[in-house]
């Protein structure tokens, strides 16, 4: 009698993945600091913790374990090519735009040419293993909250004015880190999979 709940063997398990910066902790006070001004002018949006705050160069989705370690050495081809580089935390958006804002966004500034060529290499690298390459021009950014719809425009564009005048935090982009992304009650947790050194070229 075959047993309905044995697994095809052709379902590999997968887990929700991505590939980023891990970001300094002063840059979590920061965040955290900012979202606490936002709230106390009313503001009321999904924010997303502090913590969890990364500068993500490619969402994954549902990756087979089985592929882990070829993503690995993609993203090792990716960064040994290009040199540690300085990026600086600045200035507040929305995407797509005011009319309709979808996302609250940090902006970046800096060495932005270098991760623009390191972004495109690691889309190179994974286009070699199946993943599609993202059709949108990248722009970096780091997400501070999600926006239902519903909002006061005006007044999210007045306490953007407001709090978005912040000294530049300056931070290393030194490792990419393949993340894995557990979707729990309390929120998403993040662990650490593969880390791939920039400047450090893959041999053999």
């Amino acid at each position: 009698m075959r047993n309905s709940d044995a697994r095809p063997e052709s379902m590999e398990k997968t887990i929700r993945s991505f590939i980023a910066f891990e970001l300094p902790t002063a840059f979590a006070q920061l965040a955290a600091e900012l979202q606490n001004h936002l709230k106390a002018q009313g503001l009321k949006l999904r924010w997303v913790r502090p913590q969890n705050i990364h500068l993500t160069l490619k969402f994954l989705g549902e990756l087979p374990v089985g592929q882990i370690a070829d993503v690995s050495q993609a993203m090792q081809r990716a960064a040994g090519a290009v040199a540690p580089f300085r990026m600086q935390v600045q200035g507040m958006g929305v995407f797509p735009g005011m009319r309709s804002p979808r996302v609250l966004w940090i902006g970046l500034g800096g060495m932005t040419d270098a991760l623009a060529t390191l972004h495109g290499r690691l889309e190179d690298a994974l286009a070699d293993l199946a993943f599609p390459k993202e059709k949108r021009a990248y722009k970096a950014h780091l997400t501070l909250a999600r926006i239902d719809r519903g909002v006061d425009a005006r007044k999210l564009l007045a306490c953007i004015a407001q709090s978005g005048q912040f000294a530049p935090e300056i931070f290393q982009a030194s490792e990419l880190i393949l993340f894995k992304s557990d979707l729990r009650p309390q929120g998403a947790v993040y662990s650490p999979l593969a880390r791939a050194p920039l400047g450090v070229a893959l041999h053999g």
